[in-house]
């Protein structure tokens, strides 16, 4: 025994790596609470057009993130394992298919209103918002954890 009793102690802090691993499940969290908090805004400032142009621009980036999280998933999966699950065709598929869904939903709003084409625009650029709020927190939790 050397008195402090440290080494006994198991330790209550996280392995690095499913900290830093858990970011694609906390993007998405991210995402949805940023445009939780922004559409009464975005309806007070402009109007109802924009609003559902950003909740749908929102929506499609959250399907967006979704799908491109579980292809790189796929990929790596696919590369690291030799009898994966996964097939190459339905990958390049899913990655084809989120163009679509974007391109589409972009055009249909395009074509129906210009001003929800702006708040759309604005609800796609929301991951980048969600990236960086996780970047913060994971750069004050390496800072306070010590990683």
């Amino acid at each position: 025994m050397t008195g402090s009793g440290a080494e006994d102690v198991p330790s209550c802090r996280p392995d690095p790596e499913d900290f830093f691993g858990g970011a694609t499940r906390r993007i998405p969290k991210f995402l949805l609470s940023i445009t939780a908090a922004l559409v009464l805004p975005v309806w007070w400032f402009f109007d109802v057009r924009v609003t559902v142009g950003f909740v749908a621009g929102a929506l499609v980036s959250w399907i967006n993130f979704q799908s491109l999280a579980r292809g790189v998933a796929g990929i790596a999966s696919r590369i690291v394992e030799r009898h994966s699950r996964e097939r190459g065709q339905i990958i390049v598929l899913r990655f084809v298919l989120r163009y679509v869904l974007v391109a589409g939903v972009a055009y249909a709003i395009f074509t129906g209103s210009a001003q929800a084409f702006r708040g759309f625009l604005f609800g796609v650029c929301l991951p980048a918002a969600a990236m960086l709020m996780e970047a913060a927190y994971e750069g004050y939790t390496a800072l306070r954890r010590g990683y």
